[in-house]
């Protein structure tokens, strides 16, 4: 059985940008960029102070934002892992 993907650390690289690092080891880097730019939901991390108040969640599946109201922002582990993986997959394409 695989194992669901954890986080084990999330640092803001640029606004948009975050460097994750994964219970297994992996470092990968993710462009959030084009999530944030859509939806309602997410105009409170386009602030970037906001943006940086990221954290992991409890065993490292989600990592998240709370709002000043209260409301939580939060994406999955094991969607982020995808997310970093294909965009380096792009990266070493465009870079050769």
């Amino acid at each position: 059985m695989k194992r669901l993907p954890r986080v084990t650390s999330a640092e803001p690289v640029i606004h948009g940008v975050l460097k994750l690092v994964f219970v297994d080891g992996y470092e990968g880097v993710v462009d959030l960029r084009p999530l944030l730019a859509k939806g309602k939901v997410f105009g409170w991390l386009r602030t970037p102070e906001n943006f940086r108040t990221v954290r992991i969640d409890e065993y490292g599946h989600s990592i998240s934002w709370t709002d000043d109201s209260g409301y939580v922002v939060d994406l999955s582990a094991d969607g982020l892992r995808r997310d970093c993986e294909r965009q380096a997959e792009i990266h070493k394409l465009m870079v050769g």
